[in-house]
């Protein structure tokens, strides 16, 4: 009997691993889950010790799935590593460090909305650094993101905007999404290793750059022995987020390209959106309902763009 269950089992795994839909809506559900996390994680478990201990905790399974091409991927990536630090410290000790913060000031669910501002930065920022022409298309999606972004951050009250009465978690939000878009930008310049073994580099770099954050946190008398369900927060960040989501978006663009692959980053703010409110049952009040159609369709519209449109290398 166990002749016949092992293919069964292969097959199936192998059915999953060769689906590119499948793979990018897991990795847009493990994403969006982030957030959530992130707001649990308040009170069970500090932000920089968060931020630090995650990538403490994902290296070993990064490294243990880089180990193939590791060795001669470090060769081509020691000499830069200036790069890969500033790489790591940004997308990801930057990104996470501010995203752990601002949970204790706003709510998972305009964490998601905000997030979807982050297609929108990277095409405003590669016309700004390399030139690259926007087109009508795209700038009316990247217009249309950016107010919902707004209506966010102004809760619904417009007049905010003119006084700057924003609340900081969304502010905090909204420069962690101007790192992780400085971090994708950079991508351009990805050496030529494997994707694994670049993860792996990062990943190094940013528990590296993060250690002076918990350090500053324990100093400030802010450090706070994690509870279980903060050890299970932890877990689900290393694991999901910083390890999982990676291997599955890798694999996803391996199968049908980046351009293809990036449209189902539409799905986390839509994701995020309904685990807030159904896991956690934050409010949703009408501007949430306005921010997110205006990101989710803004962030669909700018990818309708042909592919010539996009960054060349």
């Amino acid at each position: 009997m166990s002749d016949h269950v092992a293919p069964v089992h292969k097959t199936l795994w192998q059915a999953a691993w060769d689906n590119p839909i499948l793979l990018l809506a897991l990795t847009a559900l493990i994403w969006a889950g982030h957030s959530v996390v992130g707001r649990l994680a308040v009170g069970q478990i500090a932000p920089m010790t968060l931020t630090t201990a995650r990538w403490a905790l994902a290296l070993g399974p990064i490294m243990f799935a880089a180990r193939g091409t590791l060795r001669r991927d470090l060769k081509i990536l020691r000499p830069r590593w200036l790069f890969v630090g500033a790489m790591g410290a940004l997308g990801f000790t930057g990104f996470n460090a501010l995203f752990y913060a601002a949970a204790h000031s706003t709510g998972a669910l305009n964490m998601s909305i905000i997030q979807g501002a982050i297609p929108a930065l990277v095409l405003i920022g590669a016309r700004l650094a390399f030139g690259v022409r926007i087109t009508a298309t795209q700038a009316l999606g990247t217009l249309a993101t950016m107010i919902g972004v707004a209506a966010i951050a102004a809760h619904g009250e417009w007049s905010r905007l003119a006084t700057f009465a924003f609340n900081p978690g969304d502010l905090l939000m909204l420069l962690a999404s101007f790192f992780y878009a400085f971090y994708t930008l950079g991508l351009r310049a990805r050496p030529d290793v494997s994707g694994l073994g670049f993860l792996a580099a990062m990943a190094f770099a940013a528990l590296v750059t993060s250690i002076p954050l918990f350090v500053a946190e324990v100093a400030r008398g802010e450090f706070i022995w994690p509870t279980g369900r903060g050890l299970l927060l932890l877990v689900y960040a290393a694991l999901g987020p910083a390890f999982l989501a990676q291997v599955l978006y890798m694999r996803g663009v391996q199968l049908i390209g980046p351009g293809r692959a990036g449209v189902f980053v539409n799905l986390v703010p839509l994701f995020g959106a309904l685990m807030a409110i159904g896991l956690l049952g934050e409010p949703f009040a009408g501007y949430h309902l306005l921010a997110l159609a205006l990101v989710v369709g803004g962030i669909a519209i700018a990818q309708r763009a042909p592919a010539a449109a996009g960054p060349r290398r």
